[in-house]
């Protein structure tokens, strides 16, 4: 097992061997909650990236040719395996993470979901075909994969974001290299030493550590044939267009700001429980967390109220231990970062009713901010425009159903949006005119299961097709069209071309 002990530097995972890898810079992996040191992570250099690619490369002759029912088994290994590792692999994501347990294991839930999805690939690569288009001509149409492909990942959900990727690459075919967030490099390296296990044959799944110059290695090489990306909006934008550039198909799931109008009507209490969960959970750290309240003016008040009762009721601390609501967030520099906002939110003239720096000031070796709220800030301020990924909530008011969707329209993210309320006429009326991908109805976290497509909009999603479902299926494959015609013996006749007529 290549879990490092404390303080030794890990290796990448490639051909299906550990391999210590060329460069001579490594960065520390800290617990967030605690500040004590985990591991060291390669930031791997392009002659790393080469090695993978290559190593995937050669695989993929063999891997390709595999009966897809036969890579479906292996999945279905996989997914056992993960099932009897998983509190083993939640453990290990709140050590480099930070968020609780409880968390930590819905992580591994929705993993493990992915999984099972890609072990339907017999069924999801079925083509279409037609018989006799023309006189004695069939057509049917065929999947096939791509070749090498490649996933970038973030820190957030180190274990569930690969398992939106690989899982239903490598069972349509192809070969894949996985490039971890370095701040989260572990749940990685178990998952490839269970892959092995499952019988996952070498060169495969590869895994190469490392920051900026194995994300452009990735961009940039001829054999990798698709890009896979989770992150945040400005590198989003960065991937898509460097790798659609060198000729490749692209995913790039970017930033948000995600937006909840609360209706007059709606059940205040309720509300405000699911908002603080969805706003706090995972430290705020994930892209589908509430971080901007549209509250209609009259019940503003008193909405509130109830979210500052509720956060306060949260317990900060290391997620390892019972009972914590809240766990750090990923590192000192971002914690900073997000003081920063804080004062730009104070200095816009948001009134900051809850501040989360008070809580942390008795945590001082962890990452620490307890849930802060703004209320009275507007579309226009920073802490609204920007994702700050952290537990930072802002509260709008407006006056009504149209000043709520107008003020959400304001905003260039459109990742997900919910509408707190029991009129079912405000409630169709907000899922088929919001500008956002996945909307909830009284959902404070609408994230699709993984046979639905994971679909931002705006700038919240680079490319065309997106992660999970049918889409993730249609990503990683291409088709091939085939028109075929079969003679009888002594047949000489040339039968209907009118099909082949431009």
């Amino acid at each position: 097992m290549n879990t490092a002990t404390v303080g030794n530097p890990l290796k990448n995972y490639i051909g299906g061997q550990w391999v210590e890898s060329q460069t001579n810079r490594y960065e520390d992996v800290p617990n967030p909650a605690t500040g004590e040191l985990l591991s060291r992570v390669p930031l791997s250099t392009k002659e790393d990236v080469e090695l993978a690619v290559q190593a995937a490369k050669a695989a993929f002759v063999g891997w390709s040719a595999t009966p897809v029912v036969d890579r479906a088994r292996i999945m279905f290994r996989f997914q056992s395996l993960l099932l009897k590792h998983q509190d083993e692999l939640a453990h290990m994501i709140t050590l480099e993470n930070g968020k609780n347990l409880p968390e930590a294991q819905a992580e591994m839930l929705r993993s493990i979901e992915m999984v099972e999805f890609a072990c339907g690939m017999p069924t999801l690569l079925m083509g279409e075909n037609l018989p006799n288009i023309a006189g004695s001509i069939d057509s049917q149409t065929i999947r096939f994969p791509l070749g090498v492909v490649a996933g970038i990942t973030p820190f957030n959900f180190p274990a569930m974001v690969p398992m939106w990727m690989f899982p239903i690459a490598i069972a349509a075919g192809n070969t894949f290299v996985l490039k971890p967030s370095e701040r989260t490099p572990l749940s990685s390296i178990r998952i490839a030493e269970l892959l092995k296990e499952a019988g996952l044959p070498d060169g495969v799944f590869n895994v190469v550590n490392g920051a900026h110059d194995v994300v452009n290695g990735l961009l940039e090489h001829r054999d990798v044939k698709a890009i896979s990306f989770v992150g945040s909006q400005p590198v989003a934008e960065y991937v898509y267009k460097t790798a659609a550039a060198n000729g490749k198909r692209v995913q790039a799931l970017a930033g948000a700001k995600n937006h909840h109008l609360v209706m007059p009507d709606a059940d205040l209490r309720r509300a405000a429980k699911t908002i603080t969960s969805s706003a706090f959970g995972c430290a705020g750290e994930r892209c589908m967390a509430a971080s901007a309240v549209v509250a209609v003016d009259e019940i503003a008040d008193e909405l509130v109220q109830y979210l500052i009762e509720e956060s306060s009721a949260l317990a900060m601390g290391n997620g390892l231990e019972e009972g914590i609501d809240l766990g750090p967030v990923i590192r000192e520099s971002h914690l900073s970062k997000v003081h920063d906002y804080i004062e730009k939110g104070v200095a816009a003239g948001a009134a900051l009713v809850r501040d989360g720096r008070e809580d942390a000031k008795d945590k001082p070796n962890g990452y620490f901010l307890g849930p802060t709220i703004f209320d009275k800030a507007d579309a226009e301020m920073v802490i609204v425009r920007d994702e700050i990924f952290a537990p930072v909530l802002s509260v709008m008011r407006v006056k009504d159903f149209e000043d709520g969707l107008d003020t959400i329209s304001q905003s260039r993210f459109g990742n997900g949006a919910v509408i707190y309320t029991n009129n079912g006429k405000w409630g169709r009326e907000f899922v088929q005119r919001v500008e956002a991908g996945m909307v909830g109805v009284n959902v404070g976290v609408p994230a699709p299961m993984g046979f639905f497509a994971f679909s931002g909009w705006k700038e919240s999603f680079y490319g065309d097709l997106h992660a999970n479902g049918k889409d993730g299926v249609l990503f990683f494959t291409k088709k091939k069209t085939v028109t075929s015609r079969w003679f009888d013996d002594g047949d000489t006749s040339i039968g209907s071309q009118r099909i082949f007529v431009k």
